[in-house]
This record gives C-alpha cells, structure tokens and sequence, in this order.
C-alpha cells in the first residue's frame, strides 16, 4: 500500500504508521479487529509487547479470562439457587464480570465481491506514487540495527517520561532525532533537485514528514525545524500531530513542506519494505518491527558471544539522480552507529 498526502501536500511514503493511539500505546489494525471481534476493551489490557504494545496473544488472554470468569459467575449463580432452596443462611456476596460480547465481523467483510469508487485521497495516493516512481530513480538500502541500548533507556525512563510529558516514549522519537541529525551531516539527503533548471537546492532546515495511518488513508503531517527538537520534544509532536492526523484536524500547512520522511511499517509486523520517495524529497526512511534475535557480540572480557538482542531494520529509498549509493550507505552508517551508541540519557534527565 503507498500513502500519498492530500492535494496540498507532497506524496508521502508508501506505508506507515504511527506509534501511538489515543493512550499512547501502538494497537496494530488486525489486534484492534481482534478485540472487536472478542469484545475485550483495549483500554483494560495490559500489552506485553516491545514497548508496552498489545499483542493478539494479549487481546486473546483478556478474551478467555472474560469467558472464564462469566463461567465461575454462572457456576456461582448456579450454588445460589440451589442454596435457595435449603434452610436461609448468610450468604456471602457475589462479584460477577460481564460475559465477552457477541463476536463482531471485521470492519471490511461486507466489502467482499463488491466494486466501489476510489475516494478522493485514495486516487491521489494512486497518483503520486507512480508519479514519484516515474519522476526519481529509486533505489532502497537498509542497515540492521541494534536497539538493545535504547530499550534499556526507555524500560528505565519511560514511566516517568509518560508522568512528566504525557506521552509515551516509543522508539521513533530517537529515530527522529538521529535522522535529523543525519540530516545536518549529510545535506544532499535533505535537498531536492531540478533536472530541468539543472539546480540542486540544499534545504536551510529539517522538516521532517512522519507518516500516519488513517481510517481514510496514509497522510504526511510535518514537524516543522525537527533539527531543533529532543527526544521528549519529537515524543510530544509526533503524538500530537498523529492524534490530529487521524482526528482529521490538522491544517493544510502541517500537510506540506517536509524536507525527509519516515514510515513507520514496522509498527504492523513488517521486518522490511522499500517505500517510495515523497516527492520533491530525494529520500525516505522506513523502520521495520523490532524484534529479539541470537546476534555475535563482542565482549570486554569473553571476545566473540552470542547474546540475545533488540533488532530493527532501517530502510531508506532515495533519488539516485542527486544520492549516489555511497552517500546512502555513509547516511545510514551515522544512523546505525549513532542509535546503537544509545546516549541519549542527558536529554532524558538521566
């Protein structure tokens, strides 16, 4: 699936989302069907996910412990009556939990085997996706990372960080704020070029587009001058402007001007994509799941171990026409190095 933003914007990357719902913790589309379908309010689950993210196992466990406890409420009504019928004796008081209600049919099953006219944004979408192919000459290249660092970081830090800012603390904020600081080492990656005029144009800032999934399709809000925020301020914007996004609140001008995008895929399971470049950007960077994999390290004092760790690939399509495969591969060397580093405790308060 490609996003595109709305006519006023520029087309944003092929999938994405973002990291947070109305309480902070990321609800992938088929969890949430899940929980409907289970009747398990997502509100009540604890996520025992990377990061606190509810997981299908989640939703199911919150389903049969539902079942269960309308079963004992049954099996204890059931002790009433025939309690009734005996001598009256003082009887001890009962707390029942409501049955699991009725499964519902996703959301797109009545849609099967029927023909509908493409919305308006999904036709712009359609558009500017081949557009953007047909303009640029897109290649992808990824790096493996290791986020072991930062989930230590954020287990220590982000009840506190939730308290204090409101927000969650998910992994994107610190893959913004490595970006952006790409970004400024690395200037051709946040220009655009004009074959015609025979121009490149180095970008004075970095606005950085942070693709969102939405019920009506993938749109493109941008933090504008993310070169000057923190971890903690990239966590308050991208959860503002993603809860705008979806609530369809945010302006034409937060729709437009970004220099560098990211999309988030990884966010559904993904492991790897090549997303495609939000024209007139020459690049786009796509996160992956982060997930836990056997991996050689090396140790101080043992040498070479295996040792389990958080990984995440980091993609990036970009325009060969102005980033040759050289400049990508050194972009993404200070990304890789800069998150595995981790050092990011002083801008936490630590």
């Amino acid at each position: 699936m490609a996003p595109a933003p709305v006519a006023a914007a520029p087309a944003p990357a092929r999938r994405a989302s973002d990291d947070s719902v109305s309480d902070g913790v990321y609800v992938t589309p088929v969890v949430r069907k899940i929980a409907t379908a289970q009747g398990v309010d997502l509100s009540a689950v604890t996520g025992t996910g990377v990061g606190g993210r509810i997981r299908k196992q989640d939703v199911l466990d919150a389903a049969e412990a539902a079942k269960q406890a309308a079963a004992q409420a049954a099996a204890a009504q059931a002790a009433a009556a025939v309690a009734a019928a005996a001598p009256p004796a003082p009887a001890a008081a009962t707390t029942t939990a409501p049955a699991a209600k009725a499964a519902a049919p996703a959301a797109d099953a009545s849609k099967r085997g029927t023909t509908e006219k493409m919305t308006r944004l999904r036709a712009t979408i359609a558009r500017r996706m081949v557009e953007s192919l047909q303009v640029s000459a897109q290649l992808t290249a990824t790096v493996e990372v290791d986020f072991t660092a930062i989930s230590r970081l954020r287990a220590q830090v982000k009840n506190d960080f939730r308290a204090r800012e409101g927000v969650g603390l998910s992994y994107l904020p610190f893959i913004g704020k490595v970006a952006v600081e790409a970004l400024k080492q690395f200037p051709k990656v946040n220009a655009t070029i004009d074959t015609e005029a025979g121009t490149i144009s180095y970008a004075d800032a970095e606005h950085l587009g942070i693709a969102v999934d939405t019920d009506k399709g993938l749109l493109v809000p941008v933090i504008k001058d993310a070169g000057d925020l923190s971890v903690s301020g990239l966590a308050k914007k991208i959860a503002d402007l993603a809860a705008r996004t979806r609530a369809n609140k945010v302006t034409p001008d937060e729709l437009s001007g970004g220099t560098f995008t990211i999309t988030n895929y990884g966010s559904a399971g993904t492991l790897m994509d090549t997303p495609i470049i939000n024209q007139p950007q020459v690049a786009i960077l796509g996160t992956g799941a982060l997930v836990k994999r056997p991996m050689v390290i090396r140790d101080a004092n043992l040498g070479e171990v295996i040792a389990v760790r958080d990984m995440m690939y980091l993609s990036m399509s970009y325009d060969h026409r102005l980033v040759d495969g050289a400049d990508a591969a050194r972009f993404l060397s200070f990304v890789k190095a800069r998150l595995e580093e981790g050092d990011f405790g002083a801008e936490l308060g630590l």
